[in-house]
């Protein structure tokens, strides 16, 4: 393995987790006596289904090695039973198993806790959440450098992160391993599934483990890995996990803790209580050197909070004030903190409440929560969930004159937008707001200011915003066709606008285009609640199949309903899955200009590619594009419009010339943006009413629609896109 030498921390963590006869999966040491793993490993290493919920015994014992320590020692561990998640189909509700295929669903956890602790040499993992964009490596379970594989990771999203791989092969035994980035030299997640597309077969690592069978030649692979933000919101009973040791500003934290605690037994005690409080164990009990607290600290997720805590409830008890923020040094701790632990301020317990509570909100949109809080900023993350935009507040300090920090202001936001929904989470999110801000100094009269200020600004947009009828519902379909293009496999996810955005119904054997569409009508009939405006079918392919008939795909006479004909009885729209981060700038401006830019129309005169790429980089503004030129070459300028980041495109898949292009421009002129679909579908509809004219112009019509309201299914390629309407 390039590089080994520098992951020796990841192969110190490194655990097999096998059978009677052979490796089935793998897991991550956490601390010297548990080893973290997914709960279908574990199945499979007891021979029970992949996806048996009931807890193991405490009597059947799991097979482990650990292959780069002791490489010929076999380990004993039991399931801890508080610490067992067993995959699930829902985030929430009746712990009911996923159908067959489905990708992604919940939980998928286990932790095993060693009969004997771990070995000399062995050490437990250091943690930190994933970040875009970086590469890292996930390791097979034979113990062997090699094969290893490579992967880029795309996109965050509850409850997974997606990555491409781009060096080897996923195969059985990367199920519970860990997921490293040798950069930061810290695990990022643990793997869990893969999905191959190549014969249009989708397979995933947890059937595999599970069953042996050698899975198909795939040529695309997205390899499936749980998060550390989702490990520590599945597991509240897991003890800290390790980060990795930072050097800048250790030895200002010693000085500032040198000063506040000058006597060796209030060092002793603190040491104490932070060990307990992180679960770590400290050897000898009289501990009274700071470098040992500050070690303590620092090699734990949360530690600088936790220690932060301790310190503060030692110094309430010893100082002649009460009053530890009146303590000499105190400002300087906190100074100091921030340097050390830049992105943390909550302590574990209190990260844990607040993830709790912020599960059952479901008004507040996290992309508004940011762009409220932090107005200020130049660009900001996509983020998936309310916890998603709280971990992401936590890293920034509080601007000049405003005291509570951004944190705390966007738990207040959450609590006001939540307060209409009743009085939980909204009463406890206050409460929790108050315990807080008093850990943090920050006087209650202040916190019922910024309330009472954040609730008078929200009171004139609530009173202009009466009567707004919801969004209508998403039916989200990601196609993956097989060549040549008349056998599918394909996800259904739905989107609604009361927060609910899942998948429902997954297909990985191949099927033709009847069969896709009785499944979206099933959809539309069983998991979509109807509002006046009609559902909005969104099919998600890639760019070279954009040219697929699908709004003319149809299930045949059913019972008293009769046909069912997607483009016409819903509107349907296609949205691209493989744009690329170069695209954002392009579509970002667009997105701004689009309510006054003009249409442009890309005729036989631009169908050559670069004459396109041309068209489009002297009209930057453009976001409605009229593609009119043989259809032979439409496929070329679409993947230039794509890459040029624009929204909306309008072309007919078997017709050209000055008439067709006069006509497209016609029938979308005047009509505001997030119309467009609702008039090329009347179009369609006016065709099949008029079988006279075969001519007319509704007829082959298609619509790329990749507008700013664009929410791709979870797991969607890219994550700039992860936006919210």
């Amino acid at each position: 393995m390039s590089g080994a030498r520098s992951d020796a921390a990841l192969h110190q963590a490194f655990v097999s987790v096998r059978s009677r006869v052979q490796p089935v999966g793998a897991g991550v040491l956490i601390t010297q006596s548990l080893v973290l793993t997914c709960a279908h490993v574990v199945n499979s290493a007891l021979d029970r289904d992949r996806f048996t919920q009931a807890v193991p015994d405490r009597n059947q014992v799991v097979r482990l090695r650990m292959p780069h320590v002791s490489a010929g020692q076999e380990f004993h561990g039991r399931v801890v039973p508080e610490m067992w998640r067993p995959p699930r189909a829902r985030r929430s509700g009746p712990a009911q198993p996923p159908p067959p295929g489905t990708l992604p669903y919940y939980g998928d956890l286990a932790v095993l806790e060693l009969d004997l602790p771990a070995p000399t040499g062995a050490e437990p993992a250091p943690f930190l959440a994933h970040r875009d964009g970086g590469e890292v490596l996930a390791l097979w379970t034979s113990g062997h450098e090699l094969p290893t594989v490579r992967a880029v990771p795309r996109v965050s999203s509850v409850p997974w992160i997606a990555l491409d791989v781009v060096g080897g092969r996923v195969a059985k035994g990367f199920s519970g391993g860990p997921l490293w980035d040798r950069e930061r030299q810290a695990v990022v997640g643990v793997v869990v599934a893969e999905h191959g597309v190549g014969d249009a077969r989708t397979t995933d690592a947890t059937r595999a483990d599970h069953d042996g069978h050698p899975k198909p030649s795939a040529v695309l692979q997205t390899m499936y890995a749980i998060g550390l933000p989702t490990i520590e919101s599945e597991l509240p009973e897991l003890p800290p996990v390790a980060v990795p040791m930072a050097a800048r500003g250790r030895q200002q934290l010693l000085a500032a803790l040198e000063q506040l605690l000058p006597n060796p037994q209030w060092v002793a005690e603190c040491t104490r209580w932070l060990s307990t409080r992180l679960g770590r164990a400290t050897g000898d009990t009289a501990v009274t050197d700071p470098a040992r607290l500050v070690g303590l600290a620092m090699g734990v997720r949360r530690g600088i909070p936790e220690l932060l805590d301790v310190v503060r409830t030692h110094l309430s008890g010893r100082v002649p004030s009460a009053d530890p923020y009146g303590t000499p040094g105190w400002a300087q701790l906190l100074r100091v903190a921030r340097v050390v632990s830049p992105r943390e301020i909550l302590t574990l317990r209190q990260q844990r409440d607040l993830t709790g509570l912020l599960a059952h909100c479901r008004t507040t949109d996290p992309a508004s929560l940011l762009r409220s809080v932090l107005p200020y900023a130049d660009e900001l993350p996509a983020v998936s969930s309310p916890a998603h935009a709280m971990e992401v507040l936590e890293g920034y300090e509080a601007p000049a004159g405003q005291p509570m920090p951004p944190l705390l202001q966007g738990a207040v936001r959450v609590s006001l937008a939540e307060r209409e929904g009743g009085a939980h989470p909204s009463d406890d999110l206050d409460a929790w707001v108050e315990m807080a801000a008093a850990r943090f100094g920050i006087p209650l009269a202040g916190v019922e200011q910024f309330r009472a200020d954040v609730a008078a600004e929200e009171r004139v947009p609530a009173r202009a915003d009466a009567g707004r009828r919801p969004h209508a519902p998403r039916v989200q379909v990601e196609l993956l066709p097989a060549a040549p293009g008349n056998r599918f496999t394909y996800q259904i996810w739905v989107w609604t606008d009361g927060g609910r955005h899942d998948v429902v119904l997954a297909q990985d054997t191949e099927v033709s285009s009847h069969h896709v569409v009785e499944s979206i009508r099933h959809v539309l009939r069983t998991e979509v609640e109807e509002h006046p405006e009609t559902a909005l079918v969104e099919y998600f392919v890639a760019s070279a199949w954009l040219r697929l008939e699908v709004d003319t795909w149809q299930c045949h006479e059913n019972g008293h309903d009769g046909a069912f004909l997607p483009g016409i009885t819903r509107r349907v729209v296609l949205r691209s899955s493989q744009r690329t981060r170069e695209t954002y700038a392009g579509w970002k401006r667009r997105t701004k200009a689009l309510a006054a830019s003009p249409h442009l129309v890309l005729d036989e005169r631009s169908a050559d590619p670069a004459v396109a790429q041309a068209v489009l980089e002297i009209n930057p503004d453009a976001g409605v594009v009229i593609v009119c030129c043989d259809r032979q070459r439409q496929s070329s300028v679409l993947q230039q419009c794509i890459q040029a980041g624009v929204h909306t495109v309008l072309w007919h898949r078997h017709g050209d010339g000055e008439d067709i292009a006069a006509e497209l421009v016609n029938l979308v002129e005047g009509v505001d943006h997030h119309g467009i679909p609702e008039a090329v579908r009347m179009e369609r509809a006016k065709a099949l009413a008029c079988p006279e004219t075969p001519v007319h112009h509704g007829r082959q019509l298609s619509l790329l629609h990749d507008g700013p309201d664009h929410r791709p299914p979870p797991l969607a390629p890219d994550a700039w896109t992860l936006t919210h309407p």
